[in-house]
């Protein structure tokens, strides 16, 4: 389906609200009242509120899911797939930290099909990622540490990134992606 730039404002100014107020309590009146429209107007480009939220979702979620299929089957080391992994999650923060909210806070709301299909992305990028690290722990290029701590360690961090970088926003985005993978990649010890 092609997005009119329309529909990508409808989108843009959707997750905005929904990671301010939440997806439940936000009225396709409040998204036409920021838009400066009438909310019958709405439906001219988008069909309801649970549309919107699809589109954000999964848009989002397929492109993680996409790369994370790239870097599984690239032939770089374990340290490059975790790094290319951060810059993703970096890439994206960054590019479209609403969605990314919406994409943790309000995945729950995806109804049937679409909720199983995030769910199901959501589980194959976590297995994938901890093939990746399990790699490395083999291999002896990442620390024997608890691959559980690793994987949660280094996912939570980076799935709530845009809470924190949005707050600050002190940091260049070069800065930012060197800090970070220093840390995640090296500790700080």
């Amino acid at each position: 389906m092609k997005i009119t730039d329309r529909k990508t404002e409808i989108i843009n100014i959707s997750a905005k609200l929904f990671k301010e107020k939440g997806y439940s309590a936000v009225t396709m009146r409040d998204i036409a009242q920021a838009m400066d429209i009438k909310a019958a107007s709405l439906y001219n480009h988008i069909k309801s509120k649970q549309e919107i939220l699809v589109l954000i979702i999964i848009e989002i979620a397929e492109e993680f899911t996409n790369i994370m299929d790239e870097v599984l089957i690239s032939n770089a080391s374990v340290i490059a797939k975790i790094d290319r992994i951060i810059q993703l999650h970096i890439d994206i923060t960054l590019r479209n930290p609403d969605a990314l909210a919406c994409l943790n806070n309000d995945w729950m709301h995806l109804t049937d099909a679409e909720l199983h299909h995030f769910i199901k992305m959501r589980e194959e990028y976590e297995d994938n990622f901890k093939t990746i690290v399990k790699q490395g722990i083999a291999n002896n290029e990442i620390k024997n540490y608890n691959l559980d701590v690793i994987i949660f360690s280094i996912l939570s961090t980076l799935r709530t990134l845009y809470i924190w970088y949005n707050q600050t926003n002190k940091l260049s985005s070069k800065a930012l992606k060197d800090n970070m993978t220093k840390v995640l990649l090296n500790g700080i010890v």
